[in-house]
Order: C-alpha cells, then sequence, then structure tokens
C-alpha cells in the first residue's frame, strides 16, 4: 500500500519520515485538525498490519514514532471521552442487557442502510463500498490482536467468532474475500488500502478506533464490546444493502457478502454479548465498564460517519475527498 497524500503538518511529517526524506518525528503533535489527526494516527497503525510500500518494517516499534503514536492517541482518547463518556463501574451481570440496551438506543439516529436499501443511485452505493474497503479488506484483523489477552469462555467465544470472519479456513468465503466480488460488480480497485486518500477522517476514525483497542492490552475489554457492538447492529442492515444492492441490478456474487452477515451475525450476537462479553465482565469484573465503553464509541463514531455520508448525498454532494 502506497503512503497516502498528508493532510496537514503532524501526516506530512511522518510521511516524509517514513519515506525516507526526513529524519525527525514532531516530539509534540499538533494537528491541523482532524483529517491531519486520523490519517496520521491510521498510518502508525497501519503498521502494524501490511505496512506501507518501501517504509522500513522497524519502523513499527521505532521510540520516536511510538512517542509521536502516542500523543495523537491522548488527543482521540479525549475527544472519545467527551463524545461517549469515559468507562464507569458496572455491575458484570449487567453487560449483556446493558449491551443490547446501548444498540437499541443506537437505532435513533438517520437510517443509512435504509437510504441504501431504497433511495441510493448506483454511485452513492459505490461510495458507500469505497468507505467500507478501508476495514472490510482486513475484517476481523483488528479483533484478532485480542485473542492472545483472554482466556477462557471469552476466549473460546471470540475464536468462534472469528472462525466464522476467516471463512471457517477457506480463502474464498473469508470475508475479506468475499467483500472483493462487491468491490468488482463495481469496478473498484480490489488492492488493500487503496482508497484511504478517498475518504475522510470521519471514516479512518472508525478505523483508527479499533486500532487504539486492538494494540493497547490495556483496552482489550473495549475491544470486546466494540465487536459485540459491531456483531449485535449487523444482521438488520445488511439485510439491507443486500436488497439495495439487488435492486440496482446486483447479481448474488455481488451480494453474498452482504447476505452472509445477515445469518452469520444473527447467530454472533448471541456469543459476543453473553458468552464473550458476559463471561469476560465475570473474570475481570473491573473492566466491565470497559465493555460498555468500547461498545458506546463504536455506535457513536459509526452513527457521526453514517450522518455525514447521508448529509452530503442529500445536498446532492459525493461523501469522499475527490470523486
Amino acid at each position: 500500500m502506497k503512503l497516502p497524500a498528508p493532510r496537514g503538518p503532524v501526516s506530512a511529517a511522518l510521511v516524509e519520515a517514513l519515506s525516507g526524506r526526513a529524519t525527525t518525528l514532531p516530539r509534540d503533535p499538533a494537528p491541523d485538525g482532524d483529517e491531519d489527526l486520523h490519517l496520521a494516527l491510521f498510518v502508525c497503525y497501519e503498521l502494524a498490519y501490511r505496512g506501507w510500500d518501501g517504509v522500513d518494517e522497524r519502523w513499527e516499534w521505532d521510540p520516536e514514532l511510538i512517542r509521536l503514536r502516542t500523543g495523537l492517541e491522548d488527543r482521540f482518547e479525549a475527544e472519545l471521552h467527551a463524545l461517549c463518556g469515559p468507562p464507569e463501574r458496572v455491575d458484570p451481570a449487567e453487560v449483556p442487557a446493558r449491551l443490547k440496551e446501548l444498540v437499541a438506543e443506537s437505532d435513533d439516529g438517520p437510517s443509512l442502510s435504509g437510504y441504501l436499501r431504497g433511495r441510493a443511485t448506483r454511485e452513492q452505493f459505490r461510495e458507500f463500498v469505497v468507505h467500507r474497503s478501508i476495514y472490510q479488506l482486513r475484517e476481523a484483523d483488528p479483533h484478532t490482536f485480542v485473542i492472545p489477552r483472554l482466556g477462557g469462555t471469552a476466549k473460546a467465544a471470540l475464536v468462534e467468532i472469528q472462525i466464522d470472519e476467516y471463512g471457517g479456513g477457506s480463502a474464498p468465503r473469508m470475508h475479506q474475500e468475499m467483500f472483493k466480488r462487491t468491490m468488482s460488480w463495481f469496478g473498484l480497485n480490489l488492492a488493500y488500502g487503496s482508497y484511504v486518500g478517498d475518504v475522510g477522517a470521519a471514516t479512518l476514525a472508525t478505523n483508527n478506533l479499533m486500532g487504539l483497542f486492538a494494540l493497547h492490552r490495556r483496552n482489550r475489554a473495549a475491544m470486546l464490546g466494540h465487536l459485540a457492538a459491531y456483531e449485535m447492529t449487523s444482521s438488520i442492515p445488511n439485510r439491507a444493502y443486500a436488497n439495495g444492492l439487488r435492486r440496482l441490478g446486483g447479481d448474488p456474487d455481488a451480494t453474498a457478502f452482504y447476505d452472509e452477515h445477515v445469518e452469520a451475525d444473527a447467530v454472533h450476537e448471541q456469543i459476543a454479548a453473553h458468552d464473550m462479553c458476559g463471561s469476560f465482565a465475570a473474570a475481570e469484573p473491573e473492566l466491565a465498564g470497559d465493555v460498555l465503553f468500547g461498545a458506546r464509541c463504536a455506535l457513536a463514531l459509526d452513527a457521526r460517519w453514517a450522518a455525514g455520508v447521508l448529509a452530503a448525498w442529500e445536498s446532492g454532494a459525493t461523501s469522499l475527498r475527490r470523486s
């Protein structure tokens, strides 16, 4: 994946250093707005995934880069606390029920899935797929970081979910690979991360949230809550996406990714809420509130992203940074 074009002084300094054109990084990063912040943070996190073309892999643990990343993370976490409130003390036994309450409350926002089902043009649906490609081409990878940090029932439940995400060992059934078939129907570039430069800060923030939770052991509970929120809000929207794509002429190969999630996530919902999060909260009761914090963050950032996409479309504009 090629390094993206910078969006401000911090992302510019980072890209310059990673590409070998500079030797120092800012010690006290001061991003020029959300675009600069979230692009820089995304660039840092990607070093722990598949990396950047031509960038020395030793940058992943470079002390100066970690210092820069920490400064960016501090800003992001402050934003999350302002948006969602800090983690709170929760009775571990209440975690599954509280997760269901959070999911029910999230239905009050604008319905992007409803728009895609009944109103979206082919070009708008294509933009939606571009936004989602940033995560879907590495679907499940962020949550897999948490597996070695767990034990017992919670670990087994997470593995059970992840086995389905990775196609039960069959590469063509991996959700990452299935999403490529949807992208192909729209004539999109299937290369991993090819559209990072096309999406805005709101899209990058939803991905950076996973990086923030995945790469820090201290955030393992929040990552479980994040996954539970995703699994518990997936089945109905994916049915809408599939039907919207069929309305636009999408063939079974194009809709297979969404159809697969309708069935799989209906099962995953119960596993995630009870076996994974409920068991984890019982085993580590002091982190029960962190589980709900992770779910709140996932729902809030996704809602903010969806509202921005819908607002652009309603005004007749593109939801991407460039066409």
